[in-house]
């Protein structure tokens, strides 16, 4: 089990999709890059504010370019989830898929609520990432509550599938 890394977890993942989600990000480093040459060829120092912020959205939404790359998924051990760890299966309390509705849109949350700390909680701990992915997307977030959050709409998975297979999982590996 000390060989589980990031890149090597076995058993069921979910990765991002592969649909829509490439062309905002191509074109904001499109822009990022026209900012930067209008400053460059203008020297106008005004351009660069732009460019930075259009080149910050653009780094930080670049994990959802790594399609090949588990985002989610479970083995034997228990849930794992990319940038955060391994949360074992018996301290797993409630798995559920919530609709949460945001402005025009319904989108569907993957929560996974605890019934240890976090820090407990983990067999495997990824939190701490390499200093060029801090700044990265993350695909969760803690609730105040302590239930880990998903936002499952740009997996390449329905979230109902992705549901259903954890907790088939939690319900084998708990017994």
């Amino acid at each position: 089990m000390s060989q589980l890394n990031e890149e090597n977890v076995g058993g069921y993942s979910v990765t991002y999709s592969r649909e829509d989600t490439y062309f905002p990000i191509y074109v904001t480093a499109a822009v990022a890059a026209v900012f930067l040459g209008a400053a460059w060829f203008t020297a106008g120092w005004y351009w660069l504010p732009l460019a930075a912020a259009t080149a910050a959205f653009t780094y930080h939404n670049l994990p959802m370019l790594e399609s090949g790359r588990p985002i989610i998924g479970a083995n034997q051990y228990g849930i794992f989830i990319q940038a955060l760890g391994l949360i074992r299966w018996r301290a797993i309390a409630r798995i559920d898929v919530v609709p949460i509705a945001d402005r025009a849109m319904i989108s569907q949350q993957l929560q996974i609520t605890l019934n240890a700390p976090l820090g407990s909680a983990l067999v495997v701990d990824w939190r701490r990432q390499p200093l060029y992915r801090r700044l990265m997307r993350r695909p969760w977030w803690l609730g105040h509550d302590g239930v880990v959050r998903v936002n499952v709409e740009p997996l390449d998975q329905p979230a109902e599938e992705i549901h259903r297979s954890f907790l088939r999982m939690w319900r084998f590996y708990r017994s």
